[in-house]
């Protein structure tokens, strides 16, 4: 099988090749990078339940706590306490240490290879393949060292000035400079530990606390659109006047560990695919305004192609699917970025808008909430219920979980009497989940040889993608026999009748890229 190469090895490169291992599909990644990344505490990323994953993986060293609440405060009064599921809160991290743990997963894979240094210089489609040309850098006096690289698709994760998107012609149209912020990342006890918030009419304005690990905490200033110089004075100054704010008027004791200007930008590439080549990551969009997060969007692009990818290099004849990866996600990425452009005059008091929004129960507030706790327009995962791949099933069954969106972390039993969480077998085959009440009271030998459970693992033998079974006890919202099918990026495909095997089959069609299996005569 030729591997995959993947252009770019920042996180969302990085994060695409494990998927792709995950698959059993080899990649070669050509990283450009020259080094580890820098240890940068004020860059940092918030990543909600759906793509939690990645913030839990080993090595990211405890710096990606979930958040107890959420707090609103005016004036130093508080006017929004929100308490947050800890199963269901966000993962904060910093992006260097997020990035520093998946290198070192990519080290232990054997299905991927790291070309170091190698930077993408050209490509070439055929039929069947794809050839890339890189160039790597050789010490002062020796030849550059040119190579190429064959594969079956190449994705470009290289960044937003991405070569393999000017390579493919594709135009990135947006906007430049839509937010800035002054940022600064400092060690300090705040009033309100583990909890992030949003904190108006301070001395130095608003600011947007985020607590990582260790008594940490990532400060957000939004500054004026005039793109007037911040100083390295002027930001200390802010720091200062907002730890003192928060604490009677005394400075705390704190270390200032790191600061920066944040610029967001919003742009979206006009095409994602063009034939076998992708575009993911920054390569792809671009967001960050009102608190958006372009990380956690790159891992959902990674997460989505992921296992379209693997399906096409196992199985061939995946046109359709392959071209549904643009179409769930350019779409979802584009629905986000017209949420920033419809919010912002309202939250930033352009337009004469402001008044109107508070009048709706302080709607300003929430919009500001939603980005960082994954809800909203701004923030919520998206749904995948108009794509291409859609099911339609003729008889659907009622879940709390909409068609397309993500699906819930419920205890699951596999058919060797493992217990388990839904979310930890993703990233493999289809999974399907029969809800099956007193499961777990019995040996799974015995439900095994009972009721559905062996027409239905039959059928999942003989479906057009792979497909494991799985029995969960209850599932929020669905009757008993109601079976899930769940795709490998934990979106939600159909929840059906467990007893309706060719609604099953025609679902399974679908999500292959095919028609729908029609009707037998009767």
């Amino acid at each position: 099988m030729l591997p995959v190469i993947i252009a770019g090895a920042g996180p969302v490169g990085l994060a695409l090749a494990l998927a792709l291992a995950g698959h059993g599909v080899p990649t070669v990644v050509l990283d450009g990078a020259q080094g580890p990344p820098p240890v940068r505490l004020a860059r940092t990323c918030v990543l909600p339940h759906d793509i939690a994953h990645w913030a839990g993986m080993p090595g990211t060293g405890g710096h990606a706590p979930a958040w107890t609440a959420w707090r609103s405060t005016q004036r130093g009064r508080t006017v929004l306490h929100e308490r947050l599921d800890p199963e269901a809160a966000p993962r904060h991290v910093p992006q260097h240490a997020l990035e520093r743990a998946l290198r070192d997963a990519v080290a232990r894979q054997e299905l991927v290879r790291i070309a170091r240094g190698h930077r993408i210089t050209d490509l070439e489609q055929r039929e069947h393949e794809v050839l890339a040309h890189s160039v790597a850098h050789a010490p002062e006096g020796r030849p550059d060292l040119t190579r190429q690289w064959r594969g079956s698709h190449l994705v470009g994760c290289d960044g937003p000035r991405s070569t393999v998107r000017k390579l493919l012609r594709i135009p990135f149209p947006g906007r430049t400079g839509v937010e800035r912020f002054a940022v600064a990342a400092v060690g300090a006890e705040l009033p309100w530990p583990d909890e992030a918030g949003l904190h108006r009419g301070l001395p130095a304005g608003e600011v947007t606390a985020r607590p990582l690990a260790g008594d940490r905490w990532r400060l957000d200033w939004p500054l004026p659109p005039d793109n007037g110089l911040v100083t390295p004075d002027a930001l200390l100054e802010r720091v200062h006047t907002t730890l003192a704010a928060w604490h009677g008027g005394d400075l705390p004791p704190h270390e200032l560990l790191d600061t920066g200007v944040h610029v967001c930008h919003q742009r979206l590439a006009r095409g994602w695919r063009s034939g076998r080549a992708f575009l993911a990551g920054d390569a792809a969009h671009l967001l960050g305004a009102l608190g958006t997060q372009q990380v956690a969007e790159g891992l959902r692009d990674a997460d989505n192609l992921a296992w379209k990818l693997a399906v096409a290099c196992h199985e061939g004849d995946a046109d359709s699917l392959l071209d549904s990866y643009q179409a769930e996600r350019r779409i979802a990425v584009g629905a986000r970025l017209r949420a920033v452009d419809q919010a912002l005059p309202l939250v930033r008091g352009r337009g004469g808008l402001t008044t109107r929004l508070a009048a709706r129960g302080g709607g300003r507030l929430t919009l500001l909430a939603d980005s960082h706790l994954g809800r909203g327009a701004l923030g919520a995962p998206p749904r995948y219920g108009s794509s291409p791949i859609a099911c339609a099933p003729r008889r659907a069954a009622v879940t709390e979980t909409a068609t397309g969106a993500p699906v819930a972390d419920v205890p699951v039993i596999t058919l060797e009497g493992d217990l388990g969480r839904l979310r930890d077998r993703l990233g493999g085959p289809l999974l399907l989940v029969l809800t099956a009440p007193g499961a777990r009271v019995w040996d799974a030998r015995h439900w095994l040889t009972a009721g559905l459970m062996p027409e239905l693992a039959a059928t999942a033998n003989t479906l057009p993608l792979p497909a494991e079974l799985l029995v969960t006890e209850e599932y929020p919202g669905a009757g008993a026999h109601t079976l899930l099918v769940v795709r490998p990026d934990g979106h939600l495909a159909a929840a059906l009748p467990g007893a309706d095997q060719q609604s099953l089959r025609a679902c399974v069609a679908v999500l292959r890229g095919r028609t729908e299996e029609p009707e037998p005569a009767r």
